[in-house]
């Protein structure tokens, strides 16, 4: 009798963990996908509003740079660096958005700002999303940026250097590297190694008239 009785409770057991399984197997397949392909696709849409951003904020800053007047490319510069931030409040992993909102920056002339967006771009998280040669141009730009704000902002130049030896290990016949590299070794009284580097800088780019200007500066 008692075999009988813990047969059947057995079924049953089997027979509610079935339909349990029914159930968690009609709501994957029918209900998972759902939330699956509205999560995808609203992740899409926000790529894409964030892509409008930037293209919309790149034009602007296209404007602000062929402006003549100082004023208007700084107002047209804070507007291309507003469409930016929108660009990565919708996508914070887009590095190409912090390196638009630093090169709006550095037009308005706020050096030390258009440092941290870079920093910011070429975080580890973010610089995966850029080029090889994307993320030379970054550094230059940074080392550029670094060269020229003054003390107490960010301090001796020495980073710039580990910036340009990056970016020209990337990208070894990269001109404005080597144009930059130049100049940094011509503020250390190095001219030896000034002129190495703007010789080398216009191998890579022969019209390249600031190396020029800087080689008879030098009197080479």
């Amino acid at each position: 009798m008692d075999s009988n009785n813990d047969s059947s409770l057995n079924n049953v057991v089997l027979q509610i963990l079935l339909v349990v399984l029914m159930a968690f197997s009609f709501y994957f397949i029918h209900d998972a996908p759902k939330k699956l392909f509205s999560s995808l696709r609203n992740r899409n849409r926000a790529h894409v509003q964030a892509n409008h951003h930037f293209v919309r904020g790149a034009q602007i800053l296209a404007k602000a740079r062929a402006s003549p007047s100082r004023s208007s490319a700084s107002s047209l510069a804070k507007q291309a660096q507003d469409e930016a931030r929108q660009a990565i409040a919708l996508d914070p992993t887009d590095a190409a958005a912090h390196l638009l909102v630093a090169l709006a920056l550095d037009l308005r002339g706020l050096s030390a700002a258009a440092i941290d967006s870079l920093d910011a771009a070429l975080s580890p998280a973010l610089a995966r999303s850029l080029s090889d040669g994307e993320r030379a141009d970054a550094l230059v730009k940074r080392a550029e940026l670094r060269m020229t704000v003054g003390p107490g902002q960010r301090g001796r130049a020495d980073p710039a250097m580990a910036d340009l030896q990056e970016a020209l290990r990337i990208s070894p016949k990269n001109a404005k590297a080597l144009f930059l590299l130049g100049k940094y070794y011509e503020g250390k009284k190095m001219e030896k190694e000034a002129i190495e580097a703007y010789m080398e800088a216009l191998k890579a780019e022969p019209q390249l008239r600031k190396a020029q200007e800087a080689l008879q500066r030098l009197g080479s």
